[in-house]
C-alpha cells in the first residue's frame, strides 16, 4: 500500500485553509491524514543542505532494512505472517496514518544531525542482528536439509551407510566391494554384462542391495588393482559407482539426533520470527521518523523560514495516482514557480537526488511487502 508524505504551501499562510483545500480537491481520489511534525531544530542553511543529501541515502538504507525483515518473515512464514507485523501495536498502514513523534527516543530539540545519527545507529544494530540470526537459522536449516537428503533422497545421494550393512562388504588385501547405481531400465544390462566390464571381476558376485522407484543399487566384488578401470567402464555405460568406507565412531547422525536437529530448526525459526516481529516495529518506526525529518528539511529548503507548511499523509486510491497528482498540482501549484528546477540557483540544491519533483514536497512510503 502506497502512502505519500506531503508538505504543502499555506494559502493565506493558514494551515486550516491548506487542509480544507486538500480535502476538497482530493477526497475522490484518496484518503488524507494530518501529519504532526514537531518543532525540530533548524540549524544553518549549509547544515540543512548537507543533511538533505545524507537523508536521501539514509532513508533508502532504512527502507532496505525494513524490506529485509519483511522478506525474512515472508520466507519463513508466508504472507499470513507478513500481515501479523505490527508497529506499536498497529498495522504499518495505521501507524503511518496516526503517526506521533516519539519525543522520548528522538528529542525534538536535539540537533537534527545527531537525531539522524541516532536513527542510523539503531537501524545498523537491527541489520547486524538480522544478519547473525538469519545466518544461524539458515545454517541449521541447511544442515537438516543435507541430512534429510541423505536419509530420504535417491539412491545416488542417500547416505550409503543406511543402505549397506557391513557384512555385505568385502575388504581384503586384494579384493574390494563397490556399489553401482543403475536405472531400472538398465538393470538387465547390468546383470548380463557386469562381469565383462573389465578384467578381474569376481563372477556372480553382484547382489541387489536396494532400490527405489527409478534406480537400483547392486554390489560387485573385484580386485583392487582394477578399480579405476571398472569406474571408467561404468561411467561409459551411464552407471554411478559408490564406495563404502567403514564409518568413524559417532560420525553418523542417529535417528534420535536427527529428530533433535528438526526440533532445533523449529525452535530457531520460531525465535527468529519473534525477533523479526519486534525488530520490524522498531525499524519501521525509525524509518518513518527519518522520513518526517526529511520532509521537514526539504520543506525548509523549498519554502524558507520560518517553517510554515501543512504536512499530510495521503493514500491514493488504486489507479488514481495520476488524477490525484493533477488535483494537487492544480490546488498547490501556481503554474509559474519552478525555482527548484533552476540549474543556476542554489536555493533548490538540497532537493536533488531521488526526491520527487512537484510544486510541493513529496515522499513515497510503501507499507506492504511485494513477494514478487
Amino acid at each position: 500500500m502506497v502512502h505519500w508524505l506531503l508538505s504543502l504551501q499555506l494559502p493565506n499562510k493558514r494551515k486550516d485553509v491548506a487542509w480544507e483545500l486538500l480535502q476538497e480537491k482530493t477526497a475522490s481520489f484518496g484518503s488524507s491524514y494530518k501529519l504532526e511534525v514537531p518543532e525540530l531544530r533548524v540549524g544553518t542553511l549549509d547544515s540543512l543542505m548537507a543533511l538533505s543529501d545524507d537523508l536521501s541515502k539514509t532513508s533508502a538504507a532504512f527502507d532496505a532494512v525494513v524490506a529485509k525483515i519483511r522478506r525474512q518473515v515472508y520466507e519463513s512464514g508466508s504472507s499470513k505472517a507478513i500481515a501479523s507485523l505490527k508497529v506499536e501495536g498497529m498495522a504499518a498502514e495505521t501507524y503511518v496514518q496516526r503517526f506521533k513523534w516519539d519525543e522520548a527516543k528522538f528529542p525534538a530539540r536535539r540537533p537534527l544531525k545527531e537525531t539522524v545519527e541516532k536513527m542510523t545507529e539503531l537501524i545498523s544494530r537491527i541489520e547486524d542482528d538480522l544478519k547473525v540470526k538469519a545466518s544461524e537459522y539458515n545454517n541449521l536449516k541447511s544442515q537438516l536439509s543435507q541430512f534429510t537428503r541423505k536419509a530420504q533422497g535417491s539412491l545416488a545421494v542417500r547416505d550409503i551407510h543406511q543402505l549397506v550393512q557391513p557384512q555385505q562388504v568385502i575388504d581384503t588385501e586384494h579384493l574390494t566391494t563397490l556399489f553401482v547405481i543403475v536405472t531400472k531400465f538398465s538393470a538387465k544390462d547390468w546383470k548380463d554384462g557386469y562381469e565383462k566390464m573389465c578384467d578381474f571381476i569376481v563372477p556372480r558376485s553382484s547382489e541387489l542391495i536396494a532400490e527405489d522407484n527409478e534406480s537400483a543399487m547392486f554390489s560387485v566384488v573385484l580386485f583392487k588393482r582394477v578399480v579405476d578401470d571398472f569406474k571408467a567402464a561404468a561411467r561409459s555405460r551411464g552407471f554411478q559407482v559408490r564406495e563404502y568406507h567403514m564409518p568413524l565412531e559417532n560420525s553418523e547422525l542417529s535417528a534420535t539426533q536427527l529428530e533433535q536437529l528438526k526440533r532445533d530448526v523449529e525452535q530457531r525459526k520460531a525465535a527468529l520470527e519473534t525477533w523479526c516481529r519486534t525488530a520490524f516495529g522498531e525499524a519501521f518506526s525509525c524509518y518513518v521518523h527519518a522520513l518526517v525529518v526529511r520532509l521537514f528539511v526539504e520543506s525548509i529548503l523549498r519554502y524558507g523560514l520560518p517553517p510554515a507548511f501543512q504536512a499530510v499523509v495521503v493514500r491514493p486510491l488504486d489507479k488514481a495516482e495520476g488524477k490525484l497528482r493533477a488535483e494537487l498540482e492544480s490546488a498547490f501549484g501556481d503554474g509559474k514557480t519552478q525555482f527548484w528546477k533552476d540549474e543556476g540557483s542554489t536555493v533548490g540544491a538540497g532537493l536533488a537526488g531521488d526526491l520527487e519533483m512537484y510544486p510541493y514536497v513529496s515522499l513515497t512510503l510503501t507499507t506492504e511487502y511485494n513477494a514478487a
